[in-house]
C-alpha cells in the first residue's frame, strides 16, 4: 500500500473550505486512490474556523523569525467518510480566514502579504508533523499550487528538514497566473523575516520580473520531482510566452517550464469531474431556491453594503416564478478577470447578448462574487436589464439548480487551466459556449458537444463570441434536430478520475498499478 499526502489551501471533502476548483480536485483525487486501495492524508490550514469541532491530534512546535511558534493538528469529520482517507487541519492564529470564500486574503495594495504570513506559518507546521510522523511513512507528497510550495524550499534548504529528501513530491499547477510572489527581505511578510536562519539561493529562487523577490509558483515548477498541469492543451499554452490580453500563456514562467518539459518532470492530465453519487437538485426548484438564497444573504450583516441590490434581484425574479423564459443562459463563476475580462473589455457585447436573448423571452443568469469592480459592474447592468439575473453570493443548492435548469452554459474564460463548470454542464446535458484555450479546448467540441469562439485579437475574440452566440440561438430556434444531437452528446461526455489518476499513477507518482 502506498502512503500520500496531499497539502493545499482548499478541500472540498471537508465542510465550508472551497473556493474554486482546486477545492474539487483536493476532494476527488484521494477517493480515487483509496478505490486503489492506497492510502491518503489531507492537510489544509484551519482557517481559525475549521478545527472547532475536530479532535486535536498533537502540537507542532517549530522556529520562524528567530521565535519559537507552536500550531495544532487536528483530524476532522469529512462529508462522506471513505476507506483509508483521513482529512486534517492546522490552527494558528495567525492563520486567518480572508474575505475570499473565508479563505484567501484579497490584498491590492500589497499582493499576498496576509497570504504569504498563514501560508508559511501552514507549510513549516506540515513540515513538523512529517517529522513527527503524524501522517505515517509516506511516500508521496502531493502539493497544490503557491500556498504549499514552500514545502519545496524546506526541503532543499531547512536543515530541520532533511526527512523531507526522502519523499517523492508531486507540484500541481491549477491556476499559473497567481505566484506567490513576495520580497526576499525587508518586510514582515518576507522569506528572510521568516527563515532569518537559511541563506537565500536568490538564483533558484528569484522571480524573472522582480529580482528583489521570490516567486512560490516558480520554486514548485524548479523544485519538484513532477509538474502537473491540469490539461493537456494548458500544458501546451504556458510553454509559450504571453501577450495579453490577446494570450495568456507562461506568465514569466515559461524557461521554468520549458526546463521541466526538458527534463521529463512537465505533465498535461486532464482533470475529471465526479458522475457517481452526485449531489442531485430538484427539478422546477430554481426561482424558490434564487429567493431562498436572496433572503438569506439580506439577513447577514456583511452584505448590508448590497442589500438594495440583492432585494432589487428578489423583485425581478417573481416577474419569472409565474411567466416562466423560454431559454436560460448561465454562468457560475468568480468575478474576475480570468473569467469576465471579455464582458469588462466590452460590456456593449454582452448587453447585444442580452438584448438577443431578450427577443426570443431568455434570460442570462450569473452568480458569483469576487473583484469589487466586476460585481460592481455586473450590478449596473442588472438594473438596467430586466433579462440579466445577478445573484450575487454563493449558495450550493441554488448552483445546483442553475446546472440542473439551463440551456446553454457560457464559459468565456481569457485562459483556463481546466475548468470544471464545463464538465458539471455537460453532465446535466447542457451544451457550452466557451473560449477555445486551456482545458476548454480539450473538453468542449465545436458543433459537436457544445459551442466555442476564438480569433488573434482581443478584438476579434469578442466579435466571435457574439456571433457564435448568434449561432447557438439560431440552432436552438431552427434545427431543434441539431441541437438535440448536441446536447445528447455533451450529456455522454465522460471525464473520469478514474482515468485521470490512473494517468497520475503512471507519470506524476511513478507506480507502477
Amino acid at each position: 500500500m502506498n502512503n500520500f499526502l496531499f497539502v493545499a489551501a482548499e478541500n472540498d471533502a471537508i465542510p465550508k473550505c472551497k473556493a474554486g476548483g482546486m477545492g474539487d480536485v483536493v476532494r476527488d483525487v484521494p477517493r480515487q486512490i483509496s478505490r486503489k486501495g492506497d492510502s491518503a492524508h489531507i492537510v489544509v490550514p484551519a482557517y481559525s474556523r475549521l478545527h472547532k469541532d475536530g479532535v486535536f491530534l498533537m502540537h507542532l512546535n517549530f522556529q520562524l523569525r528567530g521565535q519559537d511558534y507552536t500550531a495544532e493538528l487536528y483530524r476532522v469529520q469529512p462529508k462522506k467518510d471513505f476507506e483509508n482517507l483521513t482529512h486534517y487541519v492546522i490552527h494558528h492564529p495567525e492563520i486567518q480566514p480572508g474575505d475570499i470564500a473565508h479563505i484567501y486574503h484579497n490584498d491590492p495594495t500589497e499582493p499576498f502579504f496576509n497570504d504569504a504570513v498563514k501560508y508559511f506559518i501552514f507549510c513549516t507546521a506540515v513540515a513538523e508533523a512529517v517529522n513527527q510522523n503524524a501522517f505515517g511513512d509516506l511516500d508521496i507528497v502531493h502539493l497544490h499550487d503557491w500556498h504549499s510550495s514552500l514545502l519545496l524550499f524546506l526541503r532543499k534548504y531547512h536543515p530541520s528538514y532533511e526527512k523531507l529528501k526522502q519523499l517523492r513530491f508531486v507540484y500541481t499547477i491549477h491556476n499559473l497566473a497567481i505566484q506567490g510572489i513576495r520580497p526576499f527581505g525587508g518586510n514582515y511578510s518576507s522569506i528572510q523575516n521568516f527563515f532569518p536562519e537559511i541563506p537565500i539561493d536568490y538564483d533558484n529562487l528569484r522571480d524573472h520580473r522582480y529580482w528583489d523577490c521570490i516567486n512560490l509558483m516558480a520554486v514548485g515548477v524548479r523544485l519538484a520531482d513532477a509538474v502537473h498541469t491540469v490539461s493537456p492543451s494548458y500544458k501546451e499554452d504556458i510553454l509559450v510566452p504571453s501577450n495579453p490580453p490577446d494570450f495568456i500563456g507562461g506568465e514569466s514562467l515559461e524557461a521554468d517550464l520549458q526546463n521541466a518539459d526538458l527534463e521529463g518532470r512537465l505533465f498535461g492530465i486532464l482533470n475529471g469531474s465526479n458522475y457517481n453519487n452526485i449531489r442531485a437538485a430538484e427539478k422546477g426548484r430554481l426561482y424558490r431556491n434564487i429567493i431562498r438564497a436572496l433572503f438569506g444573504w439580506l439577513q447577514e450583516e456583511s452584505k448590508k453594503y448590497k442589500y438594495d441590490f440583492l432585494a432589487h434581484t428578489g423583485e425581478k425574479i417573481m416577474d419569472y416564478v409565474e411567466h416562466k423564459p423560454d431559454f436560460i443562459v448561465s454562468s457560475v463563476a468568480r468575478l474576475t478577470e480570468q473569467k469576465f475580462y471579455y464582458i469588462k473589455h466590452s460590456p456593449e457585447a454582452f448587453i447585444k447578448i442580452l438584448e438577443k436573448l431578450a427577443k426570443v423571452n431568455g434570460v442570462f443568469m450569473l452568480l458569483g462574487t469576487g473583484a469589487p469592480e466586476y460585481e460592481e459592474m455586473f450590478r449596473e447592468i442588472s438594473y438596467k436589464h430586466k433579462n440579466f439575473i445577478f445573484t450575487n453570493g454563493q449558495s450550493e443548492d441554488l448552483i445546483d439548480s442553475i446546472y440542473l435548469e439551463s440551456d446553454l452554459y457560457f464559459m468565456p474564460s481569457l485562459f483556463e487551466p481546466c475548468g470544471i463548470s464545463q464538465m458539471l454542464a455537460m453532465r446535466n446535458g447542457h451544451p457550452c459556449l466557451v473560449h477555445h484555450t486551456g482545458g476548454l479546448k480539450d473538453t468542449v467540441q465545436h458543433l459537436k458537444t457544445g459551442f466555442s469562439f476564438d480569433g488573434t485579437t482581443t478584438d476579434e475574440k469578442i466579435r466571435n463570441m457574439v456571433d457564435s452566440f448568434d449561432l447557438v440561438l439560431d440552432i436552438f430556434l431552427n434545427d431543434k434536430p441539431q441541437w438535440k444531437k448536441i446536447k445528447a452528446n455533451a450529456k455522454k461526455e465522460r471525464f473520469t478520475w478514474d482515468k485521470s489518476v490512473d494517468e497520475y499513477y503512471k507519470f506524476l507518482y511513478a507506480i507502477t498499478i
